[in-house]
């Protein structure tokens, strides 16, 4: 049985495969927040007459608070009481899984005349 020989890519082939992967990779990261789908999701929960005990910030925070520029509860209010919103859906989820999985699977099925040229290259013998 002949070893198995990969297939031979030009070096123009190289380049191009090197750009649209990082081309595929900046727009997989920016994409979404371009978008606004990512990154920007947040819940405010305010506090009427805000004081540094109704904001949950202990003698040492605030000593911190001013040390940033903010020397009263109000002045604090907005950046203490924004916090991330993490909801998601179980559909967002299951789609997910979904494409990942496909994405396995898909590479899989493209590979597979590779896959079984090595197998039998390196196990029909023995």
């Amino acid at each position: 049985m002949a070893h198995y020989k990969p297939p031979r890519q030009s070096r123009a082939g190289q380049i191009i495969d090197v750009f649209v992967l990082l081309a595929l990779t900046i727009g997989a990261l920016y994409v979404p927040l371009w978008l606004k789908l990512a990154g920007s999701s947040t819940v405010q929960t305010p506090v009427e007459n805000p004081t540094w005990e109704s904001l949950g910030q202990s003698p040492v925070m605030v000593e911190r608070w001013a040390q940033l520029g903010y020397a009263t509860p109000a002045d604090a209010h907005d950046l203490i009481t924004t916090r991330f919103d993490y909801a998601f859906t179980w559909g967002a989820v299951a789609l997910m899984v979904v494409v990942i999985v496909g994405y396995f699977v898909m590479m899989l099925r493209l590979s597979e005349k590779e896959y079984r040229d090595v197998i039998s290259e390196k196990f029909d013998g023995k």
